[in-house]
């Protein structure tokens, strides 16, 4: 195999571990009792409208690409976990919503160039492990004066703060993949969009969660349904100790967070406007 096909194949391993790892327990839980909200927002700032072609992508099971359907939009909602894929079609059919669902990988979109008015993610390209390669992406499939937008967890918010918590107990990051988080960073995402995109605008805001009464709640239910945390908790499934510490470190962020039995969770919410220049 020349080095070009090792690398290749390096890829497709490494997706196909990410695929597994978000079919895991139960996103979708996560996705409607926790960050549903997120959604609409997303939508709402992108400006949907009535005929506007739009892409999800990392769409999960339709947290904003049936907000986006709902409002007139002729979505395409695109995954690289067909399980995802699946549950956002029931979820759909039952607040009739029509819109269309892609297996795809983010880093490399199965679609023509500038085929969509909006692109958008939410919690999800931010995922994808090469980000200059999403970004690409995002922008190239995007028509010129169409709208990018997006919601990524920041770092130094609650889940920003558990991956940095995970991190000593997860398995070594394959070369060249970035930490999810630094999507929430305004200027990383103005790094990786460059001057393909104008008028950005970007600001922190916080989603307000209040489904967990105590920390180890809170832990359980991520333990149970999520699956980054039970990646790296099958990591250490045979050291005791570490698994210990791992249990504590958690319910100890966990309960920094709770006030009054509610989180704030802080994301960074980013839309701008596809430039007329190349994507390239």
């Amino acid at each position: 195999m020349t080095q070009t096909a090792d690398a290749r194949e390096a890829d497709r391993a490494l997706k196909a571990k990410h695929r597994a790892m978000w079919a895991l327990g139960d996103y979708p839980a996560v996705a409607t009792r926790l960050v549903a909200p997120l959604g609409p927002v997303l939508v709402e700032a992108c400006g949907v409208k009535e005929g506007d072609r739009v892409l999800d992508v990392a769409a999960g099971s339709g947290n904003a690409s049936i907000p986006a359907a709902l409002a007139g939009g002729e979505v395409v909602a695109s995954d690289l976990t067909p399980e995802l894929l699946a549950v956002g079609r029931q979820e759909a059919a039952a607040r009739g919503a029509r819109l269309s669902w892609q297996e795809a990988d983010a880093e490399a979109l199965p679609f023509e160039d500038g085929t969509f008015d909006t692109v958008m993610s939410c919690v999800g390209v931010m995922f994808a492990p090469h980000h200059q390669a999403a970004a690409d992406e995002l922008v190239r499939v995007c028509r010129p004066g169409g709208t990018i937008g997006l919601v990524s967890w920041t770092p130094e918010g609650f889940i920003g703060q558990m991956f940095a918590a995970m991190k000593p107990y997860a398995p070594p990051p394959p070369p060249g993949a970035q930490p999810p988080p630094l999507w929430g960073r305004e200027e990383h995402v103005r790094t990786l969009l460059g001057d393909r995109v104008t008028d950005v605008d970007a600001r922190r805001r916080t989603l307000r969660v209040e489904a967990f009464g105590e920390p180890e709640e809170f832990r359980e239910f991520f333990k149970a349904s999520y699956g980054p945390t039970i990646t790296v908790y099958r990591n250490i499934a045979d050291d005791p100790e570490r698994t210990a510490a791992l249990d504590g470190a958690l319910a100890d962020l966990a309960a920094g967070a709770l006030r009054d039995g509610a989180m704030e969770w802080e994301y960074l919410l980013l839309t701008a406007r596809r430039s007329a220049a190349g994507a390239g």
